[in-house]
């Protein structure tokens, strides 16, 4: 037999057969199919389940592809498939929490929940409400950011277009630290403070503490945004002979600005579930306290704490709506962070 007939009769894996896009819906069915009855008859649980159907889905995967398309092939499309099976395992528990939340928030949570306080309803007790809560967390994170969304953005100009020697690198490796920080040293740190002023729990000590911990964050992400401003628009306007400082304020700044916002409230969004610093210094209220400059106040992280820690359905119904209201404040927030990173998006024309 000739060489030119052994290489026609190899396998090519340049060319030749190929599945069709419906095979790994059709694949991945049949694993879950396989994977339910394995499990069902051997008495194991969901979890059990949807491992075996992933191994399955992997195995099934490569032997259908080597067998039609060739082992190159396959080992693509396994790759692949480990993709999209590491990203089902990381969505299951995200799922879980959100749907758990749902499920059981919306048991109280109406707008006699959302116009309500504690007030003189005892933790035992149907009724009550988180408004005390919801004008607590607002104050607080509101102040944290009025101090450090300034401080964090200036800090990151310095950084990017100022900072050089020894100074720039410990500024840089201070923001490093304070990222690590756990959110109760920060509380510690400003308790201390409290401590030798001989003062008494009150929100802007709270607000203090979230934003030592926001600060980084800012500082972080904005100085990734303004190092994306191209170098070239820089020297275009120092060229027509603008100051530095007003071409950091005119072209530098406009041109990062949906990124630097992006970055905020995306640093917001992380403040806003912290508990620890604030049981430290606001201490919690079952009134309405407007003033955040004067006596304890609430948030909606302490009150779900203190209502979980009460231990009746009564608080644990109020925790989870609180939870849920919480989880929507957040995902508000990072929906108007994206809605503003498109909106100051540069337009491409086509």
């Amino acid at each position: 037999m000739s060489n030119a007939a052994i290489a026609d009769k190899r396998p090519s894996t340049l060319r030749g057969a190929s599945l069709p896009k419906w095979s790994p819906w059709a694949i991945a069915a049949g694993s879950v199919a396989v994977a339910v009855a394995v499990g069902a008859g051997a008495g194991l649980t969901k979890v059990q389940w949807g491992l075996i159907s992933g191994l399955l889905f992997l195995v099934a995967t490569y032997g259908i592809a080597a067998k039609v398309e060739g082992r190159r092939q396959a080992k693509d499309r396994i790759a692949t498939g480990l993709v999209w099976v590491a990203f089902l395992l990381a969505l299951v528990p995200l799922i879980s929490l959100v749907w758990t939340t749902v499920v059981r928030g919306v048991k109280v949570l109406n707008v006699y929940f959302l116009s309500h306080s504690m007030g003189l309803v005892a933790d035992s007790q149907p009724g009550g409400g988180i408004y005390h809560a919801i004008i607590g967390s607002l104050e607080q994170v509101g102040l944290a950011t009025l101090i450090a969304a300034p401080i964090g953005v200036l800090t990151a100009i310095y950084l990017v277009e100022y900072g050089r020697g020894r100074l720039a690198q410990a500024v840089t490796f201070f923001v490093d630290v304070m990222t690590g920080v756990p959110s109760i040293v920060a509380g510690l740190f400003i308790l201390s403070l409290m401590l030798i002023f001989d003062m008494q729990p009150f929100g802007f000590a709270g607000s203090l503490a979230l934003a030592i911990l926001m600060m980084p964050v800012v500082v972080r992400s904005t100085e990734e945004m303004l190092k994306l401003v191209p170098n070239e628009l820089r020297e275009a306007s120092l060229a027509l002979g603008v100051p530095k400082w007003r071409t950091i304020l005119k072209v530098v700044l406009p041109t990062s600005l949906g990124g630097i916002t992006t970055g905020i409230m995306l640093a917001i969004a992380r403040i806003a579930g912290e508990t620890a610093p604030v049981l430290l210094l606001v201490f919690g209220n079952r009134f309405i306290n407007n003033n955040p400059f004067e006596g304890p106040q609430q948030s909606l992280p302490l009150y779900v704490y203190q209502q979980y820690a009460a231990g009746n359905d009564y608080a644990y119904d109020r925790a989870w709506a609180a939870s849920l209201t919480l989880i929507a404040f957040v995902m508000i927030l990072n929906l108007v962070a994206r809605a503003i990173a498109r909106w100051k998006a540069p337009k491409t024309g086509r």
